[in-house]
C-alpha cells in the first residue's frame, strides 16, 4: 500500500506557498525592472502570503484543542509577521507605487532564506493574472 499525502493540511500549504515566494523572489532578482510580469509575481506573492495566514489559526485551534497552549503560542509568534508583511506589500501594490514594491520583497527575503532551490519548479501559471486576482480583492484573505 503506498503512501497516502494530504496535500491541503495546514502544512503543506505553508510549505506549497513558502516554495513558490522563494522561487517567484529568485526570479525577481533578477530582473531589472517593475514590467507586468513582475507585478504579477508581487501580487502573487501577496496572495501567497495571504494563504499562508490562513493556515495559522488552523494549526493553532488544534494545539489548543489538545491543551498544547504553549506551542500555539509560540506558533503564533513565529508567524506574526505574515499578516503584516502582506498587508504592506498589498498597500504598495494596490497603490501603484512600484518603486516601493523592491524595499517591501527585500524584506521578505530573510524569511524564505532557508529554501533552497536548486531547480524551479513553479511555471508562470503562478503568478499569471495574480494583479487582476489582487485588485478585485482588496479587502485581502
Amino acid at each position: 500500500m503506498s503512501r497516502v499525502i494530504n496535500t491541503h493540511n495546514p502544512g503543506s500549504i505553508r510549505n506549497a506557498s513558502r516554495r513558490t515566494i522563494a522561487e517567484i523572489l529568485q526570479r525577481m532578482v533578477a530582473k531589472r525592472s517593475m514590467d507586468a510580469e513582475a507585478r504579477d509575481m508581487a501580487a502573487a506573492i501577496v496572495l501567497e502570503l495571504d494563504r499562508m495566514a490562513g493556515t495559522i489559526e488552523v494549526t493553532c485551534d488544534a494545539w489548543e484543542k489538545r491543551n498544547y497552549f504553549l506551542k500555539a503560542d509560540r506558533f503564533r509568534l513565529d508567524w506574526e509577521w505574515v499578516r503584516p508583511a502582506a498587508d504592506r506589500l498589498r498597500k504598495v501594490i494596490l497603490e501603484q507605487d512600484w518603486a516601493r514594491v523592491p524595499l517591501e520583497l527585500a524584506g521578505l527575503f530573510p524569511r524564505f532564506g532557508d529554501i533552497s532551490i536548486a531547480k524551479m519548479t513553479r511555471t508562470a501559471d503562478a503568478w499569471e493574472g495574480a494583479l487582476d486576482r489582487l485588485a478585485n480583492n482588496k479587502s485581502g484573505s
